[in-house]
């Protein structure tokens, strides 16, 4: 047994089930799944999930076997362990794709022999490279998904499967290969339609304005979303994060700022807003009172269906899951900000406009941690004061942008402008897609 499944292991035993699947998680490549099976058994049949515990211990019984292999992977799919799928996967992929054995001889005399051949119950290769790329792509590994589709074209059809390699291909910054895909496939028809114009959005907005590189956040933000991001981590560029944040304590300053930023995006763009929408949330309400004072444009709680509205959230994510489901397909010239969108667990729509990109934020009248005069970091109790004083804080704060660590490239509000404007004859059209992956401009992220 290896170091790191005796961790998971030692791990489950001592109480700890989630540390030891995170063990697991990040060790799974390194092992074969009828190595890590038994211990996801015990795991499964700890959190309930019997389909998963079935499927691990029919895969400790006979190991070799695709079928059994492809139901685990499957299992750990459907369980939201798709890195434990991959290598079971590949695995199964390898099984059904080989030649098959030369039977053994069958006694059925003193002395004749007779070859037997017998069935074989594996699944057809094509699904067992459609479930590998899907474990992929649930682990935003891209460029390995597109490895497979392309190694295996010969298998493919159009839809789902050649779509998938455009997907992929966007996904890993493949924009010219992702075109001459595209362009090749048949009309889709039924649930493709919508993926299919899905990915063509991009493609369009990729021939608008190109990434410059593949840590062109802004760039590539524009291109899978369709939205405008208008701020960039000044911290760890250069160390992994390149733009986005991990974790962040925001400030009423960091508010204000981005308030600012939405105004020059406003302005290159020529959007000039009729209301601003106010989202149920006090967080959502304080950004949106401040913004409509800044603006100096009435503001009510929105409706849905209303025109030319500016509709201002701080954190998605915090909000109704009803009311957000309600904002993916836009009024006439209406319009979405949100302040803080998560990059990981991305919300139900992609704003318009986004001020950053975080994995995990604490709003200004959260509680926080804060450091005391002697150094020592305490828990700051949170601010309940309500939403109209919440907007007032905003609009005295400073709008300014963080020094940082010197080492993010400037983004001055002429930069920003400039992109706005080349992306406002593209820009704020069609239904606000929800889009999974961080695409091929990566970050360090917590675990």
């Amino acid at each position: 047994m290896t170091t790191e499944l005796s961790k998971a292991l030692a791990l489950f035993e001592s109480g700890d089930p989630q540390g030891s699947m995170r063990t697991l998680r990040l060790a799974a490549d390194e092992h074969t799944s009828a190595e890590i099976a038994p211990l996801v058994a015990r795991l499964a049949a700890g959190a309930g999930f019997t389909d998963l515990a079935e499927a691990s211990t029919a895969l400790v019984a006979r190991p070799g076997e695709a079928d059994r292999l492809y139901r685990f992977g499957y299992a750990c799919i459907e369980r939201g362990v798709p890195a434990l799928a991959v290598p079971a996967m590949r695995e199964a992929l390898r099984l059904t794709l080989a030649p098959p054995a030369a039977p053994a001889p069958q006694r059925t005399g003193l002395f004749r022999r007779k070859s037997k051949q017998q069935p074989d119950p594996t699944v057809p290769p094509r699904q067992v490279v459609l479930e590998l790329v899907t474990s992929l792509e649930r682990g935003e590994r891209h460029a390995e998904a597109l490895a497979v589709l392309r190694e295996h074209d010969a298998l493919l059809g159009d839809w789902p499967d050649r779509y998938l390699t455009v997907y992929n291909a966007l996904m890993s910054g493949r924009i010219a290969l992702a075109r001459e895909v595209f362009d090749a496939l048949c009309a889709p028809e039924g649930v493709w339609v919508e993926p299919g114009q899905r990915v063509e959005r991009m493609l369009e907005r990729a021939a608008a304005l190109p990434p410059a590189d593949e840590y062109d956040l802004r760039g590539w933000h524009y291109v899978l979303t369709g939205g405008l991001l208008t701020t960039l981590s000044p911290y760890g560029f250069s160390q992994g994060m390149t733009g986005r944040w991990a974790y962040l304590q925001d400030d009423f300053d960091s508010c204000r700022y981005g308030l600012e930023r939405l105004r020059t995006v406003l302005e290159a763009t020529g959007r000039k807003p009729a209301s601003i929408g106010l989202l149920p949330d006090r967080g959502s309400q304080a950004l949106g009172l401040a913004a409509a004072r800044l603006f100096d444009i009435p503001a009510a709680p929105h409706q849905p269906g209303s025109r030319g509205a500016l509709v201002v959230a701080y954190d998605l994510n915090a909000c109704d899951p009803v009311v957000v489901a309600d904002l993916r397909e836009r009024a006439a010239d209406e319009l979405l900000y949100e302040h803080a969108t998560c990059w990981t667990e991305t919300p139900g729509v992609t704003a318009d406009v986004s001020t950053l990109l975080v994995q995990s934020v604490s709003a200004p009248w959260e509680p926080g941690l804060q450091i005391t005069g002697d150094g020592e970091a305490q828990r700051s109790e949170p601010d309940e004061r309500s939403a109209e004083e919440l907007a007032e804080a905003i609009l005295t704060a400073e709008p300014a942008p963080s020094d940082g660590d010197g080492q993010t490239p400037a983004d001055p509000d002429d930069v920003l402008a400039a992109f706005a404007a080349r992306a406002a004859g593209s820009w704020a059209s069609g239904p606000r897609d929800r889009i999974r992956s961080s695409g091929p401009v990566r970050s360090s992220r917590f675990t």
